[in-house]
């Protein structure tokens, strides 16, 4: 009904503005002349009213998914684009001429200067709105926390990535209590983690879906306390910018896999909380000459020698350990190796090692 009103409007000012043209241009125009300018008049104005409405549509959509701080950094851009261009207005010679240039250019000027205001503003949100002491607080609001002043009561917010939660570590570690605080899911990482789970490839689409299931888990823990945050930047496109954008926002810290989303984030100065590091530095110190018994499942690349692993993954390659595969056998801890991939463990037969002693002392 509004639609129809509006289109109604725009036609019948469509039609006068051809009747006013049509008068004015033409002193003694024939009446043939003056109905066609205002049938065209009333089309175009009906044709506009359209395309108004259209605009209408998307700006109330844009509005819509517009967060608070985006709709109140717009309308201090507006302000301050009205405010200058007011200025110019009244500094330029050539807007006080009187007649349809001093207009035209009058409205050049604002539509100019508003556009600019309101583009610049809303680039410089979240810089604006820490100026007026709102940004800061508020974008920590959005998790449904109080506004806090003193850091020690600040709650402590995690903002996971999608490869901390396909890894699935990340729930195991949350039940056992050492990582405390809010685990904040960002909506372009779980947007992503469904397009992981609609792959065509296999191995992806089993991959998303367990980050699915964990994630689910994860929500009905009462011990963890998640939140999904509908948030995104539409002036980035990569996930990890995203992520180290948001992080700053929250004074949180990020939880991740991914090495390069850690280097990132260490340049632009958040803090880092990686599995794989923390899964590095809890694995039990082994010692040379320590004892200890182990599986033998496969043999080595060299000549002889047999692999077994311990229960953290860490690799263990017995020297002539080949001929016990398939055995538990006590092996003697000759000498461990720290690589870039994690720690390698060399060891031999204990009773090799027996024999060789028993011999070199007789």
């Amino acid at each position: 009904m509004l639609g129809k009103l509006v289109r109604f409007i725009f036609a019948l000012l469509g039609a006068y503005l051809g009747y006013f043209l049509t008068g004015f241009g033409l002193k003694e125009s024939s009446l043939l002349n003056l109905a066609a300018a205002v049938g065209v008049g009333f089309l175009l104005g009906f044709f506009l009213a359209g395309l108004f409405l259209q605009a209408v549509n998307r700006l109330e959509e844009r509005l819509q998914k517009a967060s608070l701080q985006e709709i109140l950094s717009g309308a201090i851009g507006l302000c301050f684009g009205l405010v200058v261009a007011g200025l110019i207005i009244l500094a330029l010679p050539v807007t006080r001429l009187s007649g349809m240039i001093g207009n035209i250019s009058a409205i050049v000027i604002l539509l100019m200067s508003v556009g600019l205001s309101v583009a610049v503003a809303l680039r410089k949100r979240e810089e604006l709105l820490s100026l007026l002491n709102y940004g800061r607080n508020n974008e920590r609001n959005i998790l449904g926390a109080k506004p806090v002043n003193a850091a020690k009561d600040r709650p402590a917010y995690k903002v996971l990535d999608t490869s901390s939660i396909i890894d699935g570590r990340i729930a195991d570690l949350c039940q056992t209590g050492f990582l405390e605080g809010v685990l904040v899911i960002p909506g372009f990482v779980l947007a992503e983690l469904q397009r992981i789970a609609d792959s065509s490839d296999t191995l992806k689409r089993n991959r998303g879906r367990r980050g699915l299931d964990i994630l689910n888990r994860m929500q009905k823990d009462p011990k963890v306390t998640v939140k999904i945050l509908d948030k995104d930047f539409d002036d980035l496109t990569e996930v990890d910018t995203k992520l180290v954008r948001l992080a700053r926002m929250l004074e949180a810290k990020v939880v991740t896999n991914d090495f390069n989303l850690n280097k990132v984030a260490e340049l632009y100065g958040v803090p880092v909380l990686n599995i794989n590091e923390l899964a590095n530095a809890i694995k039990p110190v082994v010692l040379p000459g320590e004892e200890m018994t182990v599986h033998i499942i496969k043999d080595g690349k060299e000549f002889g020698q047999g692999v077994a692993y311990l229960e953290d993954g860490t690799m263990i390659v017995i020297d002539g350990g080949k001929q016990y595969i398939g055995e538990e056998l006590p092996v003697l801890v000759t000498s461990v190796l720290q690589t870039a991939a994690g720690r390698m463990i060399f060891a031999k037969p204990k009773e090799a090692v027996s024999i060789r002693a028993s011999s070199s002392i007789s």
